[in-house]
């Protein structure tokens, strides 16, 4: 935010309409993380050595030439993928995971609570949490709770507590399930639901795998390792590449190599690739909403399709979310950041092929990167010309292979949102607006 010469506008309270401060967030999150999702002004934050000597485990990944996925599409392309894998918890999430189980246990907190869409920031936290000495709560959405049983295991392995949402166990998931009793969850109820389960427990605050400024923060440690990296390959990106949830891994990879587009004028792209039945960068609209389902958050300024907004179960639990963090919305905005839809069976048939290629079975997520970086690679071989290219493959699919089983069998399809469908989720926003 320092860096951007348009500023996002401000968080504000749903009730006053007046902006929120970082005190507002203190009820909420750990001191110092309030204060780093407001500050607008210090480009760079100190890392905490705890937190350093835990990265140090997995810290730096690896940045890889793809050079055998460039050999399969026969392009010119040189094509570059920073392996956020390699993590004790097969992604990128335990980036953030582990600086906010510091902050919280710095403050003396002794309980947190999360919510997880596909597992992968469920598992760094309870990993993260149990390093600390922190009891940690996840509300799973229940599709993914059902879908990727093992996920649900290793946080349960790690010592977590985990609940398929939405649950009875919280006001909002009760008014939930009495409304949809058959409803399969969401990333906003989930947080609904852990967030009030935060507020009301003694000595714990609330913790997000994404979307929030703060996580993006910590998450660029991806993009400043593979901007030295590229530096030693003797090579610099045209292009940077990073699937798109609520935008923690994307940030990361990309927001390091936007600095120089907006301080120096470089000429680089940088790219969102997100699910086609999840599309708000795509197709929604720059509005203020909630971050959960029950409007328990403060209004956020973000792309979205409306917070009620109900996904389809694609594979891809952790890109299911209804809308974009507010640094990636203005910039959006701005031109800075380009978007791109990518549709299931795509995604799943550029994980096959990349995985046969690098060895690597991507997770579902990351497969939207790899397919937006198979494009831009083929467009390369239509010109002639050479284009250097950088995504980041954010975690492996070895716990997702269910969805690969329901690909190989044919069993898995596209979806279809109309128009219509993200007009009358929007609707309700106007009273907000």
């Amino acid at each position: 935010m320092a860096d951007m010469k348009n500023k996002p506008q401000p968080p504000i309270h749903p009730g006053t309409k007046e902006p929120i401060t970082a005190k507002d967030f203190y009820p909420l999150f750990a001191e110092k993380l309030a204060d780093q999702e407001m500050n607008q002004t210090d480009p760079w934050i100190e890392i905490p050595e705890e937190v350093r000597d835990l990265y140090k485990i997995y810290r730096p990944t690896p940045l890889v030439r793809a050079y055998g996925l460039e050999k399969a599409l026969d392009t010119p392309a040189h094509i570059y993928f920073k392996n956020e894998s390699v993590s004790p918890v097969g992604s990128h999430k335990l980036n953030s995971a582990i600086a906010q189980a510091y902050y919280c246990k710095e403050q003396g907190l002794t309980n947190i609570t999360t919510e997880t869409g596909a597992g992968q920031w469920g598992a760094a936290l309870s990993y993260a949490a149990k390093a600390f000495g922190l009891e940690l709560a996840v509300y799973m959405v229940k599709i993914s709770y059902h879908q990727k049983p093992y996920r649900r295991s290793i946080m349960q392995t790690f010592g977590a507590q985990v609940i398929a949402s939405p649950s009875m166990s919280t006001k909002a998931g009760r008014q939930i399930l009495t409304e949809n009793p058959n409803y399969q969850g969401s990333l906003g109820t989930a947080i609904s639901e852990a967030v009030e389960l935060a507020l009301q427990t003694p000595n714990c605050k609330y913790t997000l795998g994404s979307v929030l400024n703060h996580v993006m923060l910590h998450q660029t440690v991806i993009g400043l390792e593979a901007e030295k990296q590229m530096e030693m390959a003797g090579e610099y990106p045209d292009v940077v590449i990073g699937c798109f949830g609520g935008g923690s891994n994307f940030s990361g990879i990309s927001f390091p190599f936007l600095r120089h587009k907006l301080n120096e004028g470089k000429d680089i792209r940088i790219v969102a690739a997100e699910p086609a039945c999840c599309p708000k960068l795509t197709r929604g609209q720059l509005m203020y909403d909630f971050g959960d389902e029950a409007g328990y958050t403060p209004l956020i300024p973000m792309y979205t399709l409306g917070h009620s907004f109900a996904p389809a179960h694609i594979h891809a639990g952790g890109l299911r979310y209804h809308g974009a963090g507010s640094i990636v919305s203005q910039l959006r905005k701005d031109g800075f950041v380009e978007a791109v839809d990518i549709e299931q069976l795509d995604t799943f048939e550029a994980a096959t092929l990349f995985a046969q290629a690098e060895g690597i079975i991507p997770a579902p997520e990351s497969s939207h990167a790899i397919a937006a970086a198979i494009n831009e690679a083929n467009q390369a071989k239509l010109e002639g010309k050479q284009r250097t290219i950088l995504f980041n493959l954010s975690g492996h699919g070895l716990i997702d292979m269910t969805a690969y089983d329901q690909y190989i069998a044919g069993d898995l399809t596209n979806y279809q949102l109309s128009d219509e469908e993200i007009a009358k989720n929007l609707e309700g926003l106007s009273k907000v607006n």
